[in-house]
């Protein structure tokens, strides 16, 4: 069994809607032929029957006819039935080339064992008789023989092209069905598998709708019930974190001020550099709470907001260059990207080492920011990691001080705008971090 299911997920199509249609579609195929097969193999007998019958009838009555006939009367006769009925009475003769009767089809040979059993086992057929192409049949008069022909089109199974044009409207009929029956299974699944990507994503899906099957409805409404639960947990979780970070605000004020205060250098300028960087991390807590998701798009120059962040980090990264393009003006929050690409630099700053090149450039319908340093990257299995809020890397791009939320910042303006942060390493050494927007009126 493992290894026909390893086969057929090989054979198969991936998505559950063409694999679906498919298999529905082969199971109508088979149920047809089946059909069709027992039908024909039902309807040999009677249809045998049928055509030996009219034989046999032709022939007796040809014959009758032929011996009840004056023999000044009997071309007339002939004549008279080849032109009425189409029937043609003939004396065989020894040189007659035939044609034999093709007896392939079931129900032809069984139509000749029965007129064989009723009008003499001597009887011949043939489909062709000297160049004439016909239903020929032999049959004695005393001991003369003759032939009688019959027009091939009473002979022959009724499989005329309205039998293939009906069944081929069933058949079409069937898979629309068929099409129609996956489609209704497939759709509810693929709107609750995209709906799981935005949810790991960290958005909020709209609802799904819990309608059709009972086991469809049911996993829908719990869907949307642990979705509306992730979204108020995650509403909660910022409220908190941004109370309790703007109440460390006061506190951390008092601490500034006795340090200020106190007459020890060493310790003053300590807990100056204490305060500054608890002060950072609180307003990250406040950014990633806040996340400025009420902010109006704007049309915006691009050139000219990366140049306002950058002019920011300049006293703290002496080789900070920057590579802009000209790219449209188009709309966005500024103050969000603003903040995305402060902590790009912030954290580029950090962790890189040595150059660092800020990029604006356009490609396709899309405008990309990308953040490049010279420092030890981060490894493929992590790089979505980090993206997350409250996670950091204990190894080469991470220490204790940071918060965790830097990156999960840029790939939440990322999402609101409606783009893609990637993390790349560069092949030279180091990371790039691109901030793909598209280009929107």
């Amino acid at each position: 069994m493992t290894g026909l299911s390893r086969f057929l997920s090989g054979v198969l199509p991936k998505t559950l809607l063409a694999r679906s249609f498919l298999l529905i579609m082969v199971l109508i195929v088979l149920s047809l032929a089946a059909s069709v097969a027992i039908f024909r193999h039902v309807e040999q007998e009677p249809r045998a029957q049928q055509m030996a019958h009219l034989v046999v009838s032709v022939v007796n009555l040809t014959r009758a006819a032929v011996l009840s006939a004056a023999p000044e009367w009997r071309s007339a006769l002939l004549a008279e039935l080849a032109d009425s009925e189409g029937l043609r009475v003939q004396a065989a003769e020894q040189g007659d080339v035939l044609v034999d009767l093709p007896c392939e089809r079931p129900e032809v040979s069984l139509m000749m064992e029965k007129v064989r059993t009723s009008i003499g086992k001597d009887t011949r057929f043939a489909e062709s008789r000297n160049g004439v192409e016909a239903f020929w049949v032999s049959f004695m008069i005393g001991d003369e023989e003759f032939w009688v022909s019959l027009p091939k089109e009473r002979m022959e199974l009724p499989r005329s092209q309205v039998w293939f044009a009906r069944g081929a409207l069933v058949l079409g009929m069937a898979l629309l069905g068929a099409y129609f029956i996956a489609r209704q299974v497939a759709r509810p699944l693929k709107a609750m598998a995209q709906a799981a990507r935005q949810v790991g994503h960290g958005e909020t899906p709209q609802r799904l709708r819990e309608g059709g099957a009972k086991e469809i409805a049911e996993v829908a409404h719990a869907f949307n019930q642990m979705s509306a639960d992730l979204a108020a947990h995650d509403r909660e979780r910022a409220l908190v974190l941004g109370g309790i970070s703007h109440d460390l605000r006061t506190p951390l004020t008092r601490i500034r001020l006795a340090a200020e205060m106190s007459g020890d250098e060493v310790l003053r300028d300590g807990l100056n550099a204490d305060v500054e960087q608890m002060d950072a991390v609180i307003q990250q807590f406040l950014d990633f709470a806040r996340l400025d998701e009420n902010e109006s798009a704007v049309p915006t120059d691009m050139q000219v907001l990366v140049q306002e962040v950058a002019q920011r980090f300049t006293a703290q990264a002496s080789s900070l260059v920057l590579e802009l393009q000209p790219v449209p003006i188009f709309a966005v929050r500024p103050l969000l990207l603003k903040r995305a690409l402060g902590n790009l630099l912030d954290n580029a700053i950090k962790y890189g080492a040595g150059e660092i090149i800020v990029q604006l450039r356009k490609e396709a319908n899309t405008v990309v920011l990308s953040v490049a340093d010279r420092g030890p990257g981060i490894p493929d299995a992590q790089r979505e990691a980090v993206k997350r809020p409250f996670v950091r890397l204990e190894a080469a791009r991470s220490n204790a001080s940071g918060s965790g939320l830097g990156l999960a910042i840029v790939e939440r303006a990322a999402r609101l705008h409606g783009g893609e942060f990637r993390l790349e390493n560069r092949k030279e050494g180091g990371l790039d971090a691109k901030l793909i927007l598209p280009i929107t009126a």
